[in-house]
C-alpha cells in the first residue's frame, strides 16, 4: 500500500509539473528534501515534483494499469518535464537588459584581448535610495593572434615601408653578423631618457665595437698571435672528415714571449711572461741533484724565483713613474719606492748618498735570515715602548718595517697632539703587483710557496679594514689621461680581478678551474673582447694540458699525461670562447683568422656548420687569394667555398653562376633546383635545346633527389622535338615504312608523349611566375605539333587533358578524334 501511494504521488507531481512551470523552483528544492530524507530510493523516485492535491485520483489507477509502468511508457512516448520547461524558455520573449560591466576580470588569468575577462557583474549600492549608475560600455578588444595563412596581409610581408607589418612575426631585436645589432629606435641604457618613440617603421642596423680600443691595433695584435699559434698547429681532418686544428704541444708561453720585443712591457706581453714563470716546463737542472725527494721542493723554491725575477719586471714602470712624479721627495721616500719594487741595489746607492751608511748596510742584507728579523722586530719594538718613533719619518720607519718583515701594519706608539705616533699602513698608495711583492720579498720566510704568498696578499686585500689595493684590472690603475679611449661604459659591478693576479691564483689553487679566470674584463675593458683568454684556454687547456674549463668531463688535469688519441668530455665553453673570438675577428675583417680559430671547435657537426655560416656571410671577400689561404693553409674543402660562392650568387640574381658553383661544390640537389625552376624555362622560351640538354647532361647517373620526376622530364622533351622530326623525315623520304628499330621507337615516342604532356604541369607547378606558364605552353605546344605530325591519333586516343592546350591543338583533336571514330564505323559497317 506504501508503495502505492508513493507512485501516486510521483504521478501527481509530474501533472503539476505539466500544469504549472512557476513552482518549479520549489518543486525542486521539496524533491531533493525528500530525497535526502528517505536515503535509497526506487530508480523512479528519484524524479519526484511537488506534492498535489491528496483528492486527486491518479487515472492510470481507475483504469487499472500499474503507475510504474504508465510512467516508463510516458517517459518515452512524450516529452520529459525537463525538456519542456527548456522548449519553452527558449520560445519566451527575452527582455532587453543593459550589460554592466566592471573594470575587474571576473576571471583567473583572463585575457582582455579575446574578450574573455568582461564579464555582467552584480552592483552594489548604499541603500535602497540610491541608483546604481550603470558604467560606460567598454567593447573587448578585437585583436587576436591568426594563423599566417589567415592574416590579412598574407603575401606582403615585403612591404618594408611599414617595418611592423612585414616582419611583425619574426622581428626581435638581436645581433647578427660582425656585431650588427638590428632594433628599432635608438639604442639606451635602462636609465636613459629617450629622444625618439621606438614605435616607429624603420629598421636600423647599428655595429657594435667589440674590442676596446683601435681596430688597426686590435688587427695587428691578433694577426701577430694567430699566425703564431698557426705555425705551431697541426690541421688534420677528425673521424668524420671535417677538419680539425689540434695545437701542438710545443705551443707553450715561451713561444708567444718570442713575439714581443724583450723591452716590450705592455700588458700582453707580461701576461705571456707571467705564464712561463708559472706554468712552462723550465730546466731548472734536478738531475744534478742527488737526493730525489728534496727534487719538488727545490723545484718550488726556483719557480717562486722565477716568479719572483718577472714581478720585479712587471713593478718597474710604475716605480719609475713614482719616482719620476715625485723628483723633489726626500731620500727615505725614495728608498721606500725602489725597495717597493725589489731594487735593492739602487736602494743602498740611494741610502748611501744621502749618508745612510748603516741603513745601506742593513738594506744589503734584505730579505735576510729570521734572527735578522728578530733583531729588527725587537728594535722596531723598543722605538714604539719608548716614543721614540715619533721623532723618525713615516718613510724610514717603512723600511725598517720592511727589513724587520712587518708589510702589512707597523703599530705606532700612540699619544696625543706633538707626540702622536700613528699606525703605518706600508702597503697604502702601492698597486697591487707591488702590495703582493711586499708579500712574496719581505713578508713571507724565504721557503714559503708561492700559493702561501698568494693567500697572505688575497687575505689582506679582501679584509676591508685593509688599505691594500685590490687587484683591479690593468686599464683600471691607469690614470683617466693613460687610458685607451673605451666605447663601452663599464657597470661597477663589472669590475673583474686582473688577469694576472687570475693567472697566479690559478696556479696557487689546484682547485681553481679556466672558468673562473678567463673573464673578458680581467683582459680588457670590452666585455666582448675573448682575444687573450681563448689564447690562454689554448695554452694550459690543448697544448700544456694543465687545467680545464668548468663544464668538461675532466675538469681538474694537473700535471697528467693524456694521450692524444683519448677521447675527453665535451666543453660548451671552449665552443663559446671560440665563437666570441671568430666574431671579434670577422668584424675586424679578418675572414682566414677566424676561420682558424671556428677550426677548433669540438663537435664536427658543429664546425662545419658554423665555418661554413662564416664562409657564407663573408663570400663577397673570398677572392683567389684568400681561397687559396682557406684551401691550402686551413685544408678547407673547395666545395664549402664553392658552396658559399653559390649562395652569394643567387642571392644577387646569378642564376647560371650559383648553379656551376653547386655542380662544382657536389650539390647536386641545389643545383638541379635552379637548372629545373630557373634555367630550363628559359631555355625552353628560347628554344634552345642544346642548353637545355647541357643543364640535365650532368645529373645522368647521379643521386640527385627527384630526378625522374623533374629534370629527366627536360630530356626526354628535348629527345622528342629531335627525335620526331627525323622519324617523319625518314617516313615521308622512302616507301613510307621504316626499318624495324626506327619504328619500336616511333611507338615509344607515341605513347611516352602523352604521359610527358600529362606530368609537364607538375614539373613547372608555380602558376604564378609568367615564365613557367610560357614554358608549359610552349613544351605541350611543340610536343604535339610534332606528334600529330607523324601520328595524328596518338593526342585523342590518350585522352590528354591539360589548359595548355591551344585552340587550334583542340580543334585538330577534336577533328582527328572524329575522324577516327568515322573510319571504324565504316570498318564495321
Amino acid at each position: 500500500m506504501d508503495q502505492e501511494d508513493d507512485d501516486s504521488e510521483e504521478e501527481e507531481s509530474e501533472d503539476s509539473e505539466e500544469d504549472d512551470d512557476d513552482d518549479e523552483s520549489g518543486s525542486e528544492g521539496e524533491e531533493e528534501d525528500r530525497q535526502r530524507g528517505r536515503g535509497g530510493t526506487h530508480t523512479s523516485q528519484t524524479r519526484q515534483g511537488p506534492r498535489g492535491d491528496p483528492t486527486i485520483i491518479p487515472w492510470a489507477r481507475e483504469i487499472g494499469v500499474d503507475p510504474q509502468k504508465m510512467h516508463v511508457m510516458q517517459t518515452s512516448l512524450f516529452r520529459m518535464p525537463e525538456e519542456e520547461r527548456a522548449l519553452k524558455a527558449l520560445n519566451q520573449p527575452q527582455s532587453r537588459r543593459k550589460l554592466l560591466l566592471t573594470s575587474s576580470l571576473n576571471r583567473k588569468h583572463s585575457r582582455d584581448s579575446e574578450g574573455d575577462g568582461l564579464r555582467a557583474d552584480s552592483r552594489q549600492r548604499a541603500s535602497f535610495a540610491h541608483d546604481v549608475e550603470p558604467e560606460l560600455y567598454r567593447p573587448s578588444r578585437k585583436y587576436a593572434r591568426v594563423e599566417s595563412s589567415a592574416s590579412a596581409f598574407v603575401g606582403r610581408e615585403n612591404a618594408y615601408i611599414d617595418a611592423g607589418l612585414a616582419l611583425g612575426r619574426s622581428f626581435r631585436v638581436g645581433w647578427g653578423p660582425g656585431g650588427t645589432l638590428v632594433h628599432l629606435g635608438e639604442l639606451c641604457g635602462p636609465s636613459s631618457s629617450l629622444k625618439s618613440s621606438a614605435n616607429a617603421s624603420t629598421l636600423k642596423l647599428t655595429t657594435i665595437p667589440l674590442i676596446s680600443g683601435a681596430s688597426t691595433e686590435a688587427s695587428a695584435q691578433a694577426s701577430r698571435l694567430l699566425n703564431h699559434h698557426l705555425s705551431n698547429t697541426v690541421i688534420e681532418e677528425d673521424a668524420d672528415g671535417v677538419p680539425f686544428a689540434n695545437p701542438s704541444r710545443t705551443l707553450s708561453f715561451a713561444s708567444f714571449v718570442s713575439q714581443f720585443p724583450a723591452t716590450d712591457q705592455s700588458f700582453e706581453p707580461t701576461l705571456f711572461r707571467l705564464g712561463h714563470a708559472l706554468f712552462d716546463d723550465i730546466d731548472f737542472h734536478l738531475d744534478n741533484i742527488p737526493d730525489v725527494s728534496m727534487r719538488p721542493r727545490i723545484a718550488d723554491i726556483r719557480r717562486k724565483a722565477e716568479l719572483s725575477k718577472w714581478l720585479k719586471t712587471a713593478v718597474s714602470p710604475a716605480m719609475e713613474a713614482d719616482l719620476r712624479k715625485n723628483l723633489d721627495a726626500k731620500w727615505d721616500s725614495t728608498v721606500f719606492t725602489l725597495l717597493s719594487a725589489y731594487q735593492i741595489d739602487r736602494a743602498c746607492e740611494a741610502a748611501v748618498d744621502n749618508g745612510n751608511v748603516k741603513l745601506a748596510s742593513l738594506i744589503s742584507q734584505c730579505p735576510g735570515d729570521t734572527p735578522f728579523r728578530a733583531d729588527l722586530q725587537d728594535q722596531l719594538e723598543i722605538w714604539r715602548q719608548q716614543r721614540i718613533d715619533v721623532h723618525i719619518s713615516e718613510n724610514t720607519r717603512k723600511i725598517y718595517a720592511l727589513l724587520a718583515g712587518i708589510v702589512d701594519t707597523l703599530q705606532g706608539s700612540g699619544g696625543n697632539g706633538a707626540e702622536q705616533c700613528a699606525d703605518v699602513d706600508l702597503a697604502r698608495g702601492l698597486d697591487w703587483k707591488r702590495a703582493f711583492g711586499l708579500q712574496l720579498w719581505y713578508g713571507m720566510p724565504m721557503d714559503a710557496s708561492i700559493a702561501e704568498v698568494f693567500k697572505a696578499y688575497d687575505d689582506l686585500w679582501q679584509d676591508d679594514l685593509a688599505s691594500v689595493t685590490a687587484p683591479f684590472p690593468w686599464y683600471a690603475e691607469r690614470p683617466a689621461p693613460e687610458q685607451p679611449a673605451s666605447k663601452w661604459t663599464l657597470p661597477s659591478t663589472a669590475q673583474s680581478p686582473d688577469a694576472l693576479y687570475a693567472l697566479i691564483k690559478l696556479f696557487a689553487d689546484p682547485a681553481c678551474n679556466l672558468s673562473a679566470i678567463l673573464s673578458s674584463f680581467s683582459f680588457s675593458a670590452s666585455p666582448a673582447d675573448y682575444r687573450l683568454p681563448w689564447h690562454l684556454y689554448i695554452i694550459l687547456s690543448r697544448s700544456l694540458r694543465i687545467r680545464d674549463l668548468a663544464d668538461r668531463d675532466l675538469s681538474v688535469r694537473h700535471g697528467e699525461e693524456i694521450e692524444d688519441d683519448e677521447v675527453e668530455g665535451h666543453s660548451p665553453s671552449a665552443d663559446l670562447l671560440a665563437n666570441s673570438y671568430a666574431s671579434q675577428l670577422e668584424q675586424l675583417g679578418m675572414i682566414q683568422e677566424a676561420v682558424f680559430v671556428l677550426l677548433h671547435l669540438e663537435g664536427s657537426a658543429g664546425r662545419a656548420r658554423t665555418i661554413k655560416e662564416l664562409l657564407t656571410r663573408s663570400a663577397a671577400k673570398l677572392d683567389d687569394w684568400m681561397t687559396r689561404g682557406l684551401v691550402g693553409s686551413l685544408k678547407l674543402p673547395m666545395a664549402w667555398i664553392n658552396e658559399s660562392k653559390a649562395i652569394y650568387a643567387l642571392d644577387g640574381g646569378n642564376l647560371y653562376e650559383a648553379y656551376e658553383l653547386y655542380l662544382a661544390a657536389g650539390l647536386y640537389d641545389a643545383a638541379h633546383d635552379i637548372a629545373v625552376a630557373e634555367l630550363a624555362p628559359d631555355a625552353v622560351v628560347r628554344q634552345d635545346l642544346i642548353l637545355l640538354k647541357e643543364l640535365f647532361d650532368v645529373f645522368e647517373g647521379r643521386p640527385v633527389r627527384g630526378w625522374n620526376e623533374r629534370g629527366k622530364v627536360f630530356l626526354d622533351y628535348t629527345h622528342a622535338v629531335t627525335r620526331l622530326p627525323q622519324l617523319r623525315e625518314h617516313l615521308t623520304q622512302g616507301d613510307g615504312t621504316l626499318d624495324p628499330e626506327e619504328a619500336v621507337e616511333l611507338d615509344q615516342l607515341s605513347r611516352s608523349i602523352p604521359k610527358l604532356i600529362s606530368v609537364l604541369p607538375d614539373v613547372l607547378p608555380d602558376r604564378s611566375n609568367v615564365r613557367h606558364s610560357a614554358a608549359l605552353t610552349e613544351m605541350t605546344n611543340k610536343l604535339v605539333y610534332h606528334l600529330d605530325r607523324t601520328r595524328p591519333l596518338a593526342i585523342p586516343q590518350a585522352q590528354i587533358r591539360t589548359p595548355f592546350f591551344g585552340d587550334a591543338t583542340r580543334m585538330r583533336n577534336i577533328h582527328s578524334a572524329m575522324y577516327e571514330k568515322f573510319l571504324r564505323t565504316v570498318e564495321v559497317a
